[in-house]
């Protein structure tokens, strides 16, 4: 079983703490693709699921953003 990236769980902490403009600003910055896709499975989760459209929705754009091959951030 694969560990969940500490990022993840530290932005889902702030979207649950009701700071959801802070998760989504953590989000924008994200470390990596694999971090984001990290907090995409916790919101997955039943528990999660629907609970924050707004966060999910900026997820799937950075995802997006970050998956693009001419569109990567540099170290």
């Amino acid at each position: 079983m694969a560990r969940v990236s500490e990022w993840a769980v530290k932005v889902l902490g702030l979207v649950k703490s009701g700071n959801a403009a802070a998760a989504i600003a953590q989000i924008k910055v994200a470390p990596s693709l694999k971090d984001l896709t990290a907090l995409q499975a916790q919101l997955q989760l039943p528990a999660h699921q629907k609970r924050w459209p707004d966060v999910e929705h900026a997820v799937r754009d950075n995802l997006a953003m970050l998956s693009a091959p001419r569109l990567h951030r540099s170290p």
